[in-house]
């Protein structure tokens, strides 16, 4: 979808961009509430999220990760805004009773077409990493990874972040690109806007004019680690194996 640039009226609208409009119509057994009220705290009531709190109610859209119609046409009926997610997401009707549009199935040997699920291909997205389990991979907007070689069991991928590893050649995965590719090229334009999203200020030593330092050597979280540069994942993972190039820090 394309970004659209406000007119400027008030300086709330100067720098803002964006997307443009995307009905939300979902489907009333395909949605259910969800339970919001922690706001970044534990049952305590001790801040363990940062930054959470507020934003506009949302109900949470069932989405199939898993793709468990197999050799059955789907035909795409609509595109919708998902406020759970920054990348839109499709109507789909299987079967008979579909109406006009693009239509896509999931399977071992179907088309290679965009939006097919199928065994690991080219350009792909919403890979699975446990056979059976759904997408997990490369799902934000505009994600893709690329297949760079087949051998053996495994296929060896690419992914957004840059990272080289291996998954299973039974794993599913969607063709072609995540949509919503210009999601970046938003500007919100005002602070209100991002706390529609039920997102806080952030600051992370206190604020301040910009003239007080944070009081040390390097930026730190509230519990002391180093904020940038330090590696947050777990050593001696079980996936490590698989992992022939870590990601650009």
């Amino acid at each position: 979808m394309a970004i659209h640039l406000y007119k400027t009226s008030t300086p709330s609208t100067r720098n803002g961009a964006v997307d443009s409009q995307v009905k939300s119509n979902p489907r009333n057994n395909l949605i259910y509430g969800q339970h919001h009220c922690s706001k970044g705290r534990n049952a305590r009531g001790i801040i363990t999220a940062g930054h959470r709190g507020g934003g506009h109610k949302r109900l949470y859209r069932k989405i199939d990760f898993r793709r468990n119609e197999k050799d059955i046409y789907g035909r795409i009926v609509t595109i919708e805004y998902d406020p759970n997610r920054n990348a839109y997401i499709c109507l789909i009707h299987y079967g008979d009773g579909a109406i006009i549009g693009d239509t896509i199935v999931s399977g071992t040997e179907v088309p290679i077409k965009m939006g097919n699920a199928l065994p690991l291909s080219t350009a792909i997205h919403n890979i699975e990493i446990t056979l059976g389990k759904g997408g997990q991979l490369a799902r934000a907007a505009g994600a893709v990874a690329k297949l760079i070689a087949k051998e053996g069991k495994s296929a060896t991928l690419k992914l957004p972040s840059g990272e080289v590893r291996l998954i299973s050649k039974n794993c599913s995965a969607t063709v072609g690109q995540v949509g919503n590719v210009g999601v970046n090229q938003k500007s919100l334009g005002r602070a209100g806007s991002k706390c529609w999203l039920g997102k806080r200020p952030v600051h992370p030593h206190g604020g301040g004019e910009g003239r007080a330092p944070i009081g040390r050597k390097k930026p730190a979280t509230p519990w002391g680690y180093p904020a940038l540069g330090r590696r947050s994942r777990k050593r001696n993972k079980y996936s490590d194996n698989l992992i022939l190039r870590r990601r650009s820090k």
